[in-house]
């Protein structure tokens, strides 16, 4: 579980960005702070130039090991989505240690709650979000929407894409290995175990849990292999059908292959959405 998240080298990508999606940048979507910051996270939107339909959403919510990313090194997986004509909302969230999970996940059930509320303005279809994130971007999606404290209805999330998802059984890997300072995850998750449940996605699953949709890296960490594992065993009794799609890729390039658009990840992504469409 404790690595690090580093892909600044990609951050000069600018290629196939090209004229065919429109970037809003920096929206704010919180009424209140979370945590005590002097700076206030915000979203970007990537809307397709084709607004003749209501077209899919999709919020991607960035990993880093809780307690690093920006929003910023994803204009190339948001505008490549734009291009299929999906609108793609990225946001960023307070990371740790001036945030724990429950703060983060709930600025990420507020970036939910703003775009059921004004995605109709982009061009959205507000019946048809769907969440995804990789590494513990994956985890807070998944926690945003399941854990029912958020205020999120699940029925109202056509689907969730998960992207080599850290943190889906927190309990059972903190019981393992209990929170030290390293990696922030005492200030991430805490000492209380009856948190590390409330952190985990998989206490969660029931009969109106949106579809899942679940990439793993074989090359990835094996905490994620674990915590997938047992994820995908407990969803099964609800979601029979699902299977974890394994991809030759380690952790990173599970997420950086969103930055060219030839991925067969897109058309995936769309067969699920069309699939799902509500």
């Amino acid at each position: 579980m404790r690595y690090t998240f580093t892909i600044l080298t990609l951050l000069g990508l600018t290629f196939f960005t090209g004229c065919s999606s429109k970037k809003i940048k920096d929206k704010s979507f919180l009424t209140a702070a979370v945590v005590d910051s002097a700076v206030l996270p915000k979203l970007n939107i990537f809307e397709p130039t084709n607004k003749s339909v209501s077209a899919p959403v999709l919020i991607f919510i960035h990993g880093g090991n809780w307690n690093s990313g920006n929003k910023d090194t994803y204009n190339l997986l948001g505008r490549n989505f734009a291009r299929t004509g999906v609108v793609t909302v990225i946001p960023d969230y307070t990371l740790s240690p001036k945030a724990n999970y429950n703060d983060m996940a709930k600025e990420v059930a507020a970036v939910i709650k703003w775009v059921q509320a004004n995605i109709k303005s982009y061009h959205g279809d507000v019946n048809q979000i769907y969440v995804t994130g990789h590494s513990a971007g994956g985890h807070l999606a998944a926690l945003a929407v399941m854990n029912p404290k958020y205020g999120i209805d699940e029925k109202s999330i056509a689907g969730i894409i998960l992207n080599d998802a850290a943190g889906l059984d927190m309990n059972n890997y903190l019981e393992q290995y209990p929170p030290t300072t390293k990696d922030d995850y005492l200030a991430t998750w805490t000492a209380d175990p009856a948190k590390w449940k409330d952190a985990s996605p998989i206490y969660f699953l029931n009969k109106n849990t949106p579809p899942f949709l679940i990439y793993v890296g074989d090359k990835t960490y094996p905490s994620i292999t674990v915590a997938n594992d047992r994820f995908l065993k407990a969803l099964k009794p609800f979601q029979p059908s699902v299977e974890l799609i394994h991809i030759d890729k380690k952790h990173v390039p599970m997420v950086t292959q969103y930055f060219w658009p030839y991925s067969d990840r897109f058309q995936e992504t769309i067969d699920f959405i069309r699939k799902n469409k509500k």
